[in-house]
Parts: structure tokens; sequence; C-alpha cells
């Protein structure tokens, strides 16, 4: 499976963004689909999962209620909708599939995306 993640930008913080991610070469409605993060400095965290049913989804604690991901099996697209964005949101935003293991850890995922900028400014 190839990623490629896009959708990055300069936001004000409150405001929002949607980053994307498109899938090629592989069966993309059997992978389970995620999005994390890594600000200067800082290790990769996780954001958000979507399971290939697209009917569980998992959050972190900092994004839960402001975050939603989605997934389009149809279209081997999935999204991340950034609401209510902060300054510590600023990272590169990675999309990243996997089909077993833990939905939160990098480490089971098999297949990354480059990654987006998010920078929010206040």
């Amino acid at each position: 499976v190839q990623l490629q993640a896009f959708g990055g930008g300069l936001v004000q913080a409150g405001g929002s963004l949607r980053l994307s991610c498109a899938a090629s070469r592989g069966t993309f409605s059997s992978y389970t689909m995620g999005w994390f993060r890594q600000a200067p400095g800082k290790e990769r965290e996780f954001v958000a999962a979507i399971r290939p049913s697209a009917i569980t989804t998992y959050y972190s604690d900092d994004v839960k209620g402001r975050f939603t991901i989605s997934r389009d099996n149809a279209k081997n697209m999935t999204h991340l909708q950034m609401n209510s964005l902060k300054d510590e949101d600023s990272a590169a935003y990675y999309c990243a599939a996997k089909r077993i293991g833990s939905s939160r850890i990098a480490s089971s995922y098999e297949y990354w995306g480059q990654g987006t900028l998010v920078t929010v400014s206040s």
C-alpha cells in the first residue's frame, strides 16, 4: 500500500483543517487507517484510527471531541477533520495503514505516508 497525505497548512488557533490520505496499490478496505503526528523534538504520537468497516474509531485524549476520522473505502481515502485547533496541534501529520496489532501504537503500522505539516498560529 502506498499512502499520500495532504491538506496541511497554516491556520489560526480555533480554526479548522481537513487532512486527507490517498491509498493506492493495495486492498484499502482491509486496513485499519491511523493518523499520527510528530512535533519538533518530540516523539511521534497517536492521533486517531479507524477500523476497515469504519464503524469503530479511536482517538487520543488530546483530540477527542475536536478531531474526526473518517474513510471512504470506495475512493481509497481517509480523512481527519480537525476543529478547534490549538497551538499544541502543530506538527507533521502522518497517515498509516495496518492489518493487525494495536491501533494506538505506531509500530503496529506497516505502511506510512509522508508527513503533511500543520501549523497553528495564535
